[in-house]
């Protein structure tokens, strides 16, 4: 009787112990499903950066553009993608603190206006910044050696 008891609480350990692993492997192999509708744990952010010749955003003509990517990784057609998403995390998102800078370039007063744009998103939230300058040595030296237009 003793050995029978020992036989019946050897099979109860061992299946409890074989459920017990089955569902932690379970639990392991199949992962939560995402949220529906969320493609992503982050939140976008992807801009198309323009350097254009003109007064006007809209009626600027467009020398140079780029796309910028932040979220999951520093990617797109920009040169320096991880030094220009890092500056704009560094004032986040916030456009007007990387261009209103004072020049630090001795330029002519000549009027040659350049207009900076960037449209997109950053971090879920829609981004429409645009600031003109009169000539690109003023562009250059007001962005004090920023990354994000210097394509």
């Amino acid at each position: 009787m003793r050995h029978r008891r020992h036989a019946i609480l050897a099979t109860v350990t061992a299946a409890t112990l074989l459920l017990a692993g089955s569902a932690t492997a379970t639990a392991q192999a199949a992962p939560a499903p995402a949220p529906e509708g969320a493609a992503s744990l982050y939140a976008p952010s992807a801009l198309v950066l323009t350097v254009a010749r003109g007064q006007e955003p809209l009626t600027a003509t467009v020398e140079r553009a780029v796309t910028l990517s932040c979220a999951p990784r520093a990617e797109g057609t920009h040169p320096d993608p991880a030094s220009a998403c890092k500056e704009l995390a560094s004032v986040q998102g916030r456009f007007a603190e990387l261009t209103a800078g004072p020049s630090n370039r001795t330029c002519t007063r000549q009027w040659d206006p350049v207009v900076v744009t960037a449209h997109g998103v950053w971090k879920g939230e829609p981004v429409e910044f645009a600031t003109t300058y009169g000539n690109a040595c003023e562009m250059a030296g007001s962005t004090n050696g920023s990354s994000v237009f210097a394509f």
